[in-house]
């Protein structure tokens, strides 16, 4: 991982109350953070466990390469790793944060929630905790919540975290589906602009769902619809099934889409933004998706050759990398954008 930035040194924020009396509050990023397994997991190192090569998975996902947690490590474990990263740049203490919101769909387990498990781990006593369950987009879905939480003066701090261990889920005899995924976690604090900092903040977002694609892309056995038993067990239902042309076409519609309206409602153009950062799922995707909305790939900050599709994690963690990098500034436009099963999608625009 690339060296912390300095922990933040400011005055604390206004309180809720404060910020309503001067009109709406300005909902910031305070800190961001993130973690990976150590554990490397090559295209060379899958060419031994299913048909497939380096080149063929390349050409057709831009991955090289993902992370593996170990048998030790569960989804709980890479959020708190995350979350103390994000929380020490922020300034911010456990014991100050109000909520938790995890996005995950490899949670520890089905309950308690593993934002609990998070809250543990902190020490962060006085904070309620919930998972997400948006797939890939929970991340965004989580901001927007916290969002209008703290804007509204229900809380001061909240803080959001992306973890996946979606190789538990891999059925890693399905070359189509195993090549793409990976471990980690993303992590950001939210608060009311500090004092001194004159950016926006989380200016306007976007959700959207159509159950109507629910079957393309899921875990469809392990839950109460499709118990795992001895007589199903060889199907491996307890795994990740897609069907890629139709999730390709869906994503790419959806986050363009997304794109297009969040942009629409904050009244800017795509060409007022510095840096996106999309879902990072496959580079086909991206390529498309900046195809339509004729721009440069230089603008998208991308990953996914190293860590894979991480799920929930992974525009947490390309956040957090494209921030530590210096990929924008104070007052620069972000526009985040993401897609997942359910079919799920969603699109934020941060003022830094």
């Amino acid at each position: 991982m690339s060296p912390s930035l300095p922990t933040a040194q400011t005055p604390p924020p206004p309180s809720p109350s404060q910020a309503r009396s001067g009109g709406p509050a300005p909902v910031s990023v305070l800190g961001t953070g993130s973690y990976l397994p150590e554990r490397v997991m090559t295209n060379a190192e899958l060419e031994q466990i299913v048909e497939t090569n380096d080149e063929w998975i390349t050409s057709r996902t831009g991955i090289r390469e993902r992370r593996i947690a170990g048998s030790d490590e569960n989804t709980s474990d890479l959020g708190a790793k995350a979350a103390r990263i994000a929380l020490e740049q922020a300034g911010i203490s456990p014991a100050e944060v109000d909520l938790i919101l995890v996005a995950t769909a490899s949670p520890d387990m089905f309950f308690p929630a593993t934002a609990c498990l998070i809250q543990s781990a902190l020490g962060a006593r006085k904070a309620a905790c919930m998972d997400i369950s948006a797939a890939c987009s929970g991340f965004l879905y989580a901001i927007e919540m916290a969002r209008h939480m703290i804007a509204g003066g229900a809380i001061r701090y909240a803080l959001v975290v992306g973890a996946e261990k979606l190789s538990a889920m891999v059925d890693w005899t399905d070359r189509n589906t195993c090549v793409l995924f990976g471990d980690g976690a993303g992590a950001a604090v939210l608060g009311l602009r500090p004092a001194g900092r004159t950016g926006r903040g989380v200016m306007n977002t976007l959700m959207g769902s159509d159950g109507d694609y629910a079957d393309i892309l899921g875990v469809p056995g392990g839950a109460s619809r499709c118990p795992v038993t001895a007589a199903n067990m060889d199907q491996r239902l307890n795994t990740i099934k897609m069907v890629g042309k139709e999730t390709f076409k869906q994503a790419v519609s959806a986050m363009t889409n997304a794109s297009v309206e969040v942009l629409a409602r904050t009244g800017l153009s795509i060409n007022d933004i510095s840096c996106i950062i999309p879902h990072q799922a496959n580079i086909r995707i991206i390529d498309a998706i900046a195809d339509r909305l004729k721009v440069g790939k230089a603008r998208f900050f991308l990953n996914l050759e190293k860590y894979g599709n991480t799920g929930a994690a992974a525009v947490a963690i390309a956040l957090d990398e494209a921030h530590r990098q210096g990929r924008f500034q104070p007052g620069d436009r972000l526009l985040l954008v993401v897609f997942g099963s359910g079919l799920t999608w969603a699109s934020a625009v941060i003022e830094w």
